[in-house]
């Protein structure tokens, strides 16, 4: 096997051994919405007005190694993305474009808890890979009274993540797609329910084929909400 694919296949077997020696171990189904942004400079800060709703939903292992250590990884199916607007929808001239893709996730987190008791808060932190599987582009507006729209789906590039220097698929308006980064998780625990806040601090560019370094900042923000319930 080749050392690339070794790199990329070592996580999954070291999540394995984890479960194995997991002192206890449950599954959380859980979903909610997304606050989804992107970047606009090279310090990560985002323009709030461009923030887009979106969704995720998914399940999480809890895999707890301690009374007070987890952890957690998870497979989400989630929504990001951001939006441009002018104006308001029934104005004479108004304009709103929105990049929606959707991606399967799967976050790494490792998780503090509080000790064993009906109700546990934790906080925690870890990395992501995201790889995108479906979104739409779209705009909508107005001039001088006169609407418009267009939709039209997201293309993505064919890259192979085992070819870590090469980008397959590339070319102008297509987007990366692979994508990681870090998250940040707090929540707490009550019984079988779960109430968590969690923010994705993305580190891919997002633009796919580009040799400009005027997009360089464009990076996924998520800040999500999600309400679970443990099996």
């Amino acid at each position: 096997m080749k050392p690339k694919k070794i790199m990329l296949c070592a996580p999954i077997f070291l999540l394995f051994v984890i479960a194995a020696h997991a002192q206890k171990s449950s599954a959380i189904l859980k979903g909610g919405v997304n606050l989804a942004n992107v970047s606009v400079n090279n310090d990560g800060g985002v323009n709030d007005a461009r923030n887009l709703t979106s969704f995720h939903v998914g399940v999480v292992a809890d895999l707890e190694l301690s009374s007070f250590l987890a952890i957690q990884p998870g497979l989400l199916f989630t929504g990001k993305g951001s939006k441009i607007q002018s104006g308001e929808e029934g104005d004479a001239n108004f304009y709103r474009a929105t990049s929606n893709p959707y991606y399967v996730e799967m976050p790494v987190n490792l998780v503090f808890k509080t000790p064993t008791g009906p109700t546990r808060f934790f906080a925690g932190a870890g990395p992501y890979v995201a790889v995108g599987v479906a979104g739409k582009n779209k705009v909508k507006g107005s001039v001088l009274g006169n609407s418009f729209t267009s939709e039209e789906k997201i293309e993505w590039s064919n890259d192979d993540p085992a070819t870590v220097n090469v980008e397959e698929g590339a070319g102008f308006g297509i987007m990366k797609r692979f994508d990681y980064g870090l998250n940040g998780t707090v929540g707490i625990e009550v019984s079988k329910l779960v109430l968590s806040a969690n923010y994705g601090w993305g580190l891919a560019k997002l633009q796919s084929g580009s040799g400009s370094g005027d997009d360089n900042s464009n990076k996924h923000r998520v800040l999500s909400f999600s309400l679970g319930f443990k099996l």
